[in-house]
């Protein structure tokens, strides 16, 4: 048996959707059930319904073989894991957003950026010899720079309607990010024999 970690919610639906146009029964994804765990009719696969930020976890311990999840995500977590393939569905940016007049201030050392991508944030701007206050978050980011409490986000932005809303646009665009096929690393040698033709099918269908 095959058993795949996925993102709780709409990306979970669209993973068992490409599952399914690779011949892996995974209507059991599509059922309202409150059950964790779900076993295709035909037993070969397992499905695991979790946080987004799980996912990595589950499949870099060998609890699940395979997992589907965010490349934001994979960049915040950094586990032990193969990343085999961009599955190009839900796409969007992480960026550094903010005010328009703030632009100006994304050099200054003592830029406080607001983000639930701490340790990302903090990644990139080390990278760029650059000290700044990261300020964590974990909901409703966009109301830092309203209230003061930073001057800009570090944020995924897949349409901008929330920082529209509150006066706020993307200053700079950093990442692209979309949904991403990671393996385990063990899994892949001793199941090779049913992961790798899946992910050729996988490949063969996201171009």
């Amino acid at each position: 048996m095959i058993s795949v970690a996925l993102a709780k919610g709409r990306l979970a639906n669209e993973s068992a959707e490409l599952l399914e146009k690779c011949g892996v029964d995974a209507s059991v994804v599509f059922s309202d059930t409150r059950k964790l765990v779900l076993e295709s009719p035909d037993k070969k696969f397992s499905f695991f319904l979790v946080k987004p930020a799980d996912v990595p976890t589950y499949v870099e311990y060998g609890i699940a073989d395979l997992g589907i999840v965010g490349k934001d995500t994979l960049l915040e977590h950094e586990k032990d894991l193969y990343e085999m393939l961009d599955l190009k569905f839900e796409p969007c940016r992480l960026c550094v957003a903010g005010y328009p007049e703030k632009k100006e201030l994304l050099t200054n050392p003592h830029l406080r950026v607001a983000t639930k991508y701490v340790h990302t944030a903090r990644k990139l701007y080390a990278e760029r010899g650059e000290e700044v206050e990261i300020i964590p978050l974990n909901g409703s980011i966009e109301l830092a720079p309203v209230t003061g409490l930073s001057d800009v986000i570090f944020d995924v932005v897949q349409t901008g309607g929330t920082l529209r809303a509150n006066g706020l646009v993307v200053l700079e665009e950093v990442f692209d990010i979309s949904a991403r096929l990671v393996v385990n690393k063990v899994s892949l040698k001793t199941k090779a024999g049913e992961i790798l033709p899946l992910i050729d099918k996988m490949r063969e269908i996201v171009g």
